[in-house]
């Protein structure tokens, strides 16, 4: 067994949808990033290619190649777990905390969850997706950003 962790953060702007496991969300404003920005996939991808000592999403997908811009972090996960399989490593479990004051981010955790299990070629019960707030504090807490982390298990 091998485990890896994956942390990201993006500002919130206006102007962008706001995309978070593969899943747009309602709200006035979104993630500024090269990708989509989506904080929640970026994290468990660092979490996977971590735990299979395959680097980073800066070293596979950097952000000054012109071909990355605006792709969806969907397909760069394709891309991910295509690595892992050609490596022998299969995802034992993924465990995921998106932290975010708003926009509530519950009803949509369960399409989230499906979203990556699918494309991980897992099972939903091997992939848990929560939401968390940062009580006011901070860059996050006064609701200019959104940051994920994630946990991975391969085998």
């Amino acid at each position: 067994m091998r485990v890896g962790i994956g942390y990201d953060i993006h500002r919130l702007i206006k102007g962008r949808k706001l995309i978070l496991g593969g899943v747009e969300i309602p709200h006035t404003m979104g993630l500024d990033g090269h990708s989509d920005a989506d904080v929640l996939v970026h994290a468990i991808m660092d979490a996977l290619l971590g735990a299979a000592a395959l680097g980073d999403i800066g070293q596979h997908f950097p952000n000054t190649d012109p071909k990355y811009k605006n792709i969806s972090s969907m397909d760069l996960l394709k891309r991910v777990v295509s690595l892992l399989t050609d490596h022998n490593s299969l995802i034992t479990n993924i465990d995921a905390m998106m932290i975010a004051e708003a926009p509530k981010l519950a009803p949509h955790i369960e399409k989230m969850r499906t979203n990556i299990a699918k494309v991980c070629g897992i099972k939903i019960d091997q992939i848990s997706v929560k939401a968390t707030t940062n009580e006011g504090v901070g860059f996050i807490g006064r609701g200019e950003g959104i940051a994920a982390q994630a946990v991975a298990m391969l085998s």
